[in-house]
């Protein structure tokens, strides 16, 4: 999830965040008997993360958090990140204040031998014609990624020839992927559409899957942001009770 508190966003955002401060959801999460979140940078703030690291700082340690970095942080700052609770970078391919998948790929390895000291994973907001990519990217770089948005596959990508061999390989180098954002992937209500892939994703990745609630759904209007109940029900459609209730609680193995 984010976090929001209405400050200006960076140049070119495709949206201006209402406040939606960490108190918000920590009492919608405890009502569904959640009380550890991961906060996720959120594409409009670039690379401030200034309100996330303040964020995780009052949690004191409850919360896990993950960054977008410019590359020329020093090893203390991101020592500093990792104690606030910091454990991944994000790379957001999608978003139009996003990064250009060459300048990603030009980044990373920059940043890599720092990512691997600390145990970080990295995050990715990515198309599946990215897949390909990112593959060789993991496999050259030694580090865990982890897919949003269902690795951004959609029911128009339940045969896709490029993309499923790409996650196969990604998932043999120890790739996470994130069952959230259902209404990004060309689904509607009660989003039976994704039970499919979500299952499809389960025979590939195993239990290296969490969920996202992908709060406060900046791609809604503030008064029609979907409900908890909706977007964690289709997990246990396409699963089954026991097994989504391990994606629920797979995350304290990736965010230690």
């Amino acid at each position: 999830m984010h976090v929001f508190d209405g400050s200006a966003p960076a140049a070119g955002a495709h949206y201006v965040p209402l406040p939606r401060p960490l108190s918000e959801i920590e009492r919608l999460a405890q009502e569904h008997g959640c009380g550890h979140l991961v906060l996720v940078q959120a594409s409009v703030y670039g690379h401030d993360n200034r309100l996330l690291l303040a964020a995780l700082r009052a949690s004191a340690g409850r919360h896990r958090g993950i960054v977008v970095l410019h590359g020329r942080e020093s090893s203390a700052e991101l020592a500093a990140m990792h104690a606030a609770g910091v454990r991944g970078v994000r790379f957001n391919l999608v978003s139009p204040v996003g990064s250009a998948a060459a300048d990603a790929e030009a980044l990373l390895p920059v940043l890599a031998p720092e990512l691997r000291r600390l145990g970080w994973h990295v995050q990715w907001y990515a198309h599946p014609q990215h897949l390909p990519l990112l593959a060789r990217l993991q496999e050259r770089c030694g580090l865990p990624f982890v897919l949003d948005h269902l690795a951004g596959l959609t029911p128009l990508h339940a045969d896709d020839a490029d993309a499923w061999p790409a996650l196969h390989a990604l998932a043999q180098g120890g790739a996470w992927v994130k069952l959230s954002g259902w209404y990004r992937l060309q689904a509607q209500p009660p989003y039976g559409a994704v039970q499919p892939l979500v299952r499809a994703v389960a025979e590939c990745l195993g239990e290296r899957m969490v969920w996202g609630s992908d709060w406060p759904h900046t791609f809604f209007e503030a008064q029609a942001m979907p409900t908890y109940e909706s977007l964690w029900l289709p997990v246990v459609r396409a699963l089954g009770e026991q097994a989504a209730q391990r994606v629920r609680t797979a995350g304290a193995r990736l965010y230690t």
